[in-house]
């Protein structure tokens, strides 16, 4: 399989660096926002003082706005249809997220409802494609989900427990988002590893693939896994090395951007395996990858291995032996040695879920995703559950 044609669309404006949230106002006037709808976090953005400097912003550009705080993590479809009354109420003509990538995929699905005549979680089940929607804005503080960058969201249904990514290469693309690396100082180191989990996944999701002669595109993916590697624990150690953050903070936007795929088939089954998780669970979308990642890579060990053997040598620095299988798993056991090192879990135990149930995750995944998942090796329904058995083991 030869590199795909693709077609590369990155249109947002990155603001990037210290004191950037005081541009807020000029850069929603200058993507034509006039009436706004404000969508944060569950405190932290309050707490640390950035909504108050986000509100000068707006009030020194005379910008008229509404705000709906308090998203969840894994936000769910009632927040959405609560962000869609309010903003027709106000008859609001741009979104502007304030936090990380539960409230930016908040508030994607929210600019996609808005001016909609129907029902927006179609557009997640995929019976509608989103033609248009109001512009959005980001003021990011948590490096992880790239949603910054990116015109995916992910949204869960309360009804059903459906956890489903809506991707839209154009029609939810932020207009601008500003990455300060100031404001992630004070971020627990939980959530700042968790963030950096989710970045190496988005890179790996696209990095598996059975395209073949993508060599720049996968040089670009094994630099950036390669910095987040390095950088992660520095940030853990000194959580005010401004270095260390924007160069962490910078790794999360381009894991998700789309550069990283570009000419491949990419994969993203070990997302659908986690959105399970984060769904029934409620456990923290990155430390479920970092459980859900190595069981996968494990599995592909004995289904798929090219990849991995290739990942194992140029990103973990495993001397080739002669042996592949060995230098593969040799891989794995860095990457696990990693996780650990940033205090992430690597098993089912370690997530703290004591009633893990593998058959009713197996069957709602493929509820979802249909008979098969993925494309690195297309998952049935026998392959998913032994890669959730394989995630409770050390």
């Amino acid at each position: 399989m030869l590199m795909n044609n693709f077609e590369f669309y990155s249109p947002t404006d990155f603001v990037f660096g210290k004191n950037t949230e005081e541009q807020t106002g000029l850069l929603v006037k200058r993507f034509g926002g006039k009436r706004l709808l404000v969508v944060y976090g569950q405190g932290h953005a309050v707490k640390s003082g950035l909504m108050d400097r986000v509100e000068k912003a707006l009030k020194e550009a005379e910008l008229y706005y509404v705000l709906l705080g308090g998203i969840q993590p894994n936000p769910t479809d009632e927040e959405v249809y609560k962000g869609i009354d309010l903003g027709r109420q106000h008859n609001v003509d741009m979104i502007l997220a304030v936090g990380g990538g539960s409230a930016i995929d908040a508030a994607k699905a929210m600019a996609a409802g808005i001016p909609d005549n129907g029902d927006f979680w179609d557009f997640y089940e995929g019976t509608r494609t989103v033609e248009s929607a109001l512009p959005v804005g980001v003021v990011l503080t948590i490096p992880a989900a790239g949603s910054e960058g990116s015109g995916n969201s992910v949204i869960t249904q309360v009804a059903s427990n459906k956890k489903i990514s809506l991707r839209t290469p154009r029609a939810l693309r932020p207009k601008f988002s500003i990455l300060n690396p100031e404001l992630t100082y004070s971020l627990p180191p939980y959530q700042t590893s968790a963030g950096a989990v989710d970045m190496m996944a988005h890179i790996m999701e696209r990095y598996f693939t059975n395209t073949e002669h993508t060599e720049l595109t996968d040089r670009l993916s094994e630099s950036i896994l390669k910095t987040i590697i390095e950088v992660t624990p520095q940030v853990l150690d000194r959580p005010e090395d401004y270095d260390a953050r924007a160069t962490l903070m910078w790794c999360g936007t381009l894991a998700h951007t789309g550069l990283c795929g570009t000419g491949n088939v990419e994969d993203w089954s070990s997302h659908a395996l986690e959105h399970e998780l984060s769904a029934f669970y409620g456990v923290t979308h990155g430390a479920g990858l970092a459980v859900i990642f190595p069981a996968w890579l494990t599995f592909m060990v004995e289904h798929n291995p090219k990849k991995v053997i290739k990942w194992a040598h140029c990103v973990w620095d495993v001397n080739p032996s002669g042996n592949d299988k060995e230098d593969a798993l040799e891989g794995i056991s860095r990457f696990k040695k990693f996780l650990h090192r940033i205090g992430m879990p690597t098993t089912i135990k370690e997530l703290g879920i004591d009633n893990y149930d593998i058959d009713m995750l197996n069957e709602h995944l493929h509820v979802i995703k249909g008979e098969k998942v993925g494309n690195y090796v297309p998952l049935d329904h026998k392959m998913s559950k032994e890669i959730y058995e394989i995630a409770q083991h050390e």
